[in-house]
């Protein structure tokens, strides 16, 4: 059964990256204006003056920030490679500390010619690397599954159960709620969840209880999926656009104890081009209707 609709915006969230030719302060305005409570930074959002100076910006447009994304990338050929994906993950958490981020999300990363398997561990391995961090700082690292069209360059895991094997490795706690949730505890290592990347799943549902009850349930990602897209990666559909039943799996996931953000995440090239105010109102009008 559907969720409720929404009646308001109090959930809701917008990626940095869904009105992209903006500037971060241009987008914490933007967003303040729409009456939009948080806000998930992409690291190409940061000011040249760092994280700091960005903190400082979203602490004065009275904002939430749900996340900053993105880390992770963590697999490679050789072990210095490696050894700079954990380092720059280590930055990322900073950043993330430094902007007042719960969490940090992680787009996994997959090498050509590397077994899918093999990337998985290194993935594990990397994540175990910054967990130490992650802890010291308070931040949370947020597994997000990529589409399977994504598995051979950009992330090896790319269901919900091979987030929860890699979570299941990790059992550290972080108490607190993040920002726009009425509760609670929640493991440092879990999963961003992206309708996009998740939906054709059968055992969605399941997984999402799953992810739920353990702590792991991060975060919740909302966008639509066409069913003819001019580029796999830059033309994700505004929601009601596509095939995804967000309203749906929006109420498994509450009925998993989800009561975070919900983010708004499209990337479009056709959509870049336009009037970002009028985009976002587009967006805001879509997330009444259909999420």
């Amino acid at each position: 059964m559907a969720a409720e609709p929404l009646t308001d915006l109090s959930r809701c969230a917008v990626h940095t990256m869904t009105t992209k030719p903006w500037s971060l302060e241009q987008a914490l305005a933007g967003y303040a204006k729409a009456g939009i409570p948080a806000i998930t930074v992409w690291r190409q959002h940061l000011p040249a003056a760092g994280a700091e100076a960005a903190g400082r910006l979203i602490r004065a447009s009275g904002l939430k920030v749900s996340a900053l994304a993105r880390g992770g990338f963590f697999p490679a050929l050789d072990a210095g490679k490696r050894q700079a994906a954990i380092d720059d993950n280590r930055k990322a958490l900073d950043e993330a500390a430094a902007i007042g981020a719960p969490m940090v999300i992680l787009v996994c990363g997959a090498v050509p010619g590397l077994p899918l398997a093999e990337a998985r561990k290194q993935i594990a391995d990397g994540i175990a690397a910054v967990v130490p961090h992650a802890q010291a700082l308070g931040v949370r690292l947020s597994i997000e599954p990529l589409h399977p069209i994504y598995a051979g360059d950009r992330s090896a895991v790319n269901t919900m159960a091979q987030a929860r094997a890699i979570c299941r490795q990790f059992d550290q706690v972080i108490p607190g709620a993040i920002p726009g949730e009425k509760s609670s505890d929640r493991k440092l290592v879990g999963i961003a969840a992206d309708v996009y990347h998740i939906w054709w799943d059968e055992a969605l549902e399941d997984e999402l209880a799953l992810a739920g009850h353990h702590g792991w349930l991060h975060g919740f990602h909302v966008c639509d999926w066409k069913t003819t897209q001019s580029d796999m990666l830059n033309d994700r559909g505004l929601m009601g656009e596509g095939c995804i039943p967000i309203r749906t799996i929006r109420g498994w996931a509450e009925s998993a104890g989800f009561n975070g953000f919900n983010e708004i995440e499209i990337f479009s090239t056709t959509r870049w081009t336009g009037d970002q105010d009028a985009w976002l109102k587009t967006c805001l009008d879509a997330y009444r209707a259909h999420v």
